[in-house]
């Protein structure tokens, strides 16, 4: 629960947010898109998830419609070098991400309860992030608006409470890399809102790349790649 703790619910929105300094939203969800990637290799690594050629192949191309993205913001930013500062701040949230999903693919977090544990790491998780924001930021200070009030609520309950146990769920019964398969989804969602309120500036080369990075997920998709970590890392259970 601590190492699931730490990594996914604080070191990750921790880079997460602090690269949304330098870059947009929109793109950081792209890159999230790729944690299929690093959570298939860890997967196969620690917990012997097989990886096929199709899951490669479509690795393949939506890396280098990544690349497009990546090279596309670039272009547009004033300075360069923030750009790749919020570029590798997301990279190294997806990989402390995909390390947590991995933990939590393990025989010994599968033996745990799912709810208890997702509590449990959730707790060390805001515990460090308390810890880090005293030290930065000092004592909270705490917005009573409403709209401030209705989105700490969203997160809290809908970003939270109801989405990581279907998510860890997944986890358990598809293994890290199939349950990263979400992420093809969520770039469409997020590029979509990014155009809208962060005004987000299309280019014939960003359209290009988000159209190769969805069409590369989808081959990685149709592939069935990464098979249930379960049948590969412990024995089988009853549904609970």
């Amino acid at each position: 629960a601590v190492v699931i703790g730490i990594l996914q619910f604080s070191t990750n929105f921790q880079l997460v947010y602090a690269s949304e300094n330098y870059v947009t939203s929109g793109l950081v969800a792209v890159i999230f898109a790729l944690a299929m990637v690093p959570n298939a290799v860890l997967g196969r690594i620690f917990v012997g998830a097989p990886l096929s050629r199709r899951f490669l192949a479509g690795s393949a191309v939506a890396l280098a419609g990544i690349a497009m993205l990546l090279l596309h913001e670039y272009r547009i930013a004033m300075l360069g070098g923030g750009v790749l500062l919020g570029i590798a701040m997301a990279s190294c949230a997806v990989l402390s991400v995909s390390v947590a999903n991995v933990t939590q693919a393990s025989q010994i977090a599968r033996r745990q309860p799912l709810v208890p544990l997702i509590a449990w790491s959730m707790l060390w998780g805001a515990v460090a992030n308390a810890l880090i924001a005293l030290t930065v930021s000092g004592p909270p200070v705490i917005d009573t608006r409403l709209t401030s009030l209705a989105g700490v609520a969203y997160l809290a309950i809908a970003g939270s409470v109801i989405t990581f146990p279907l998510y860890f769920t997944l986890i358990r019964d598809w293994g890290p890399g199939k349950a990263a398969y979400n992420g093809v989804a969520v770039p469409v969602v997020a590029m979509a809102l990014s155009t809208l309120f962060e005004g987000y500036s299309w280019s014939l080369l960003a359209a290009s790349g988000a159209a190769l990075a969805m069409l590369g997920l989808l081959i990685a998709l149709s592939g069935g790649s990464s098979q249930s970590a379960s049948s590969a890392a412990s024995p089988s259970r009853k549904p609970g």
